[in-house]
């Protein structure tokens, strides 16, 4: 059993934010969304920890440019797109808190140079890139990614019906 005294030594668990970008360009079998790979069947956007004295947005095009090569004159950021993912897991017997934070921006640039830390990169329609995000860990990536797809396809109608 724990008591307040402990709970307040060991804290309610560690919150851990971090901030993207899902990035797409238009072809004709409609957007294409950029996928950083990791390795081991490992997919996901370009993200990472906000640091002290940024904000979400900040560090979400920091990231991105560290891991793209992408600058924020590259990205056409829609001002009206913002998901989040959200999990708890446990490491170290500490309950860890994590959200991410993702924006939507499109891009005309093809060529990506990724960070070392990444071992490749695709370009996939929402049905190839819903294939790649396999398995429970992915699960959040999905759901970001249907939101973002369905808010790109809901703005092109609204503009093909002015």
């Amino acid at each position: 059993m724990i008591t307040k005294n402990n709970q307040e030594e060991q804290g309610p668990g560690e919150k851990i934010v971090s901030s993207g970008v899902i990035i797409f360009r238009k072809s004709e079998e409609g957007p294409r969304f950029l996928m950083l790979y990791y390795g081991h069947n490992y997919w996901t956007f370009p993200r990472g920890k906000i640091e002290k004295g940024e904000n979400g947005f900040s560090a979400a095009l920091r990231e991105t440019k560290e891991e793209t090569g992408l600058s924020k004159s590259d990205l056409m950021l829609s001002s009206y797109f913002k998901a989040h993912e959200r999990w708890i897991f446990v490491r170290n017997n500490r309950k860890i808190f994590r959200v991410i934070i993702f924006y939507l921006a499109q891009t005309h640039q093809s060529n990506i140079k990724i960070s070392s830390e990444h071992k490749g990169y695709g370009w996939f329609t929402y049905h190839e890139a819903i294939k790649i995000l396999v398995g429970e860990k992915n699960s959040e990536n999905r759901k970001v990614l249907k939101r973002a797809y369905d808010f790109i396809n809901k703005n092109s109608n609204k503009k093909t019906a002015e």
